[in-house]
């Protein structure tokens, strides 16, 4: 499982390299390891996620399953526990998302303070209902959560491809930026919040987000 973690001053950068970047229990397993790697740092601190080429992430490791089914429900239990921990992450965290964000990836998307994405090339997709795959009430919520209603709405019942500017005109994103730009912008904007106490932070993200978090199973609040 290729997902590494450095530091750019007090910002976490997560880079994951792993083809389509897929959920399964293992890339959930190290993207949990870091985080409890990160909260255990005292002082200034905020976290940068991002894929590499074409994929910031292609959503769950579907071919896994394929040979292993009964991997699936605990995939996703432990995929919306993951995306709960995010919401609620003692540290701003930004997605930069450099390629397409699909299915899982676009939810896992939706756990960040902040998204970026490049404006050129790369898409943002609910596509289960092309796939035959149907969201359930924790999965909606996610999207429900996040988004503005009528996008919600239209990802899940459509499967749109957004572009980066048809993304940030819906509120899926906050900014989009080009290749070259991506991850420098994301760094500034997560070193811009590096320095908030993060305690109070924290009890502020689970205001916002911490019925949603116990929703989806992250109950260590």
């Amino acid at each position: 499982m290729d997902i590494s973690v450095s530091q750019e001053g007090a910002v976490a950068l997560l880079r994951w390299h792993s083809g389509e970047n897929r959920i399964n229990l293992d890339s959930l397993h190290r993207i949990n390891s870091i985080l409890d790697g990160l909260e255990s740092i005292n002082g200034p601190l905020a976290l940068v996620m991002t894929g590499e080429g074409k994929f910031f992430c292609n959503g769950l490791d579907l071919e896994r399953f394929g040979s292993n089914p009964a991997e699936f429900a605990s995939t996703l239990d432990e995929m919306n526990r993951t995306i709960g921990r995010i919401l609620v992450f003692p540290a701003y965290t930004v997605a930069a998302l450099n390629g397409h964000t699909f299915a899982g990836g676009a939810l896992l998307s939706c756990a960040f303070d902040q998204r970026i994405m490049r404006a050129d090339r790369g898409y943002w997709c609910m596509n289960e209902a092309e796939i035959g795959l149907a969201l359930d009430q924790r999965l909606w919520s996610i999207l429900a959560n996040r988004l503005p209603r009528q996008t919600a709405i239209t990802a899940a019942t459509t499967a749109h491809r957004f572009s980066g500017p048809e993304a940030l005109a819906r509120g899926i994103v906050e900014s989009v930026a080009s290749e070259e730009e991506l991850l420098a912008q994301a760094i500034e904007i997560a070193g811009r919040y590096a320095n908030l106490d993060r305690k109070t932070l924290g009890v502020h993200k689970r205001l916002i987000h911490g019925a949603e978090a116990e929703f989806l199973g992250f109950r260590s609040l």
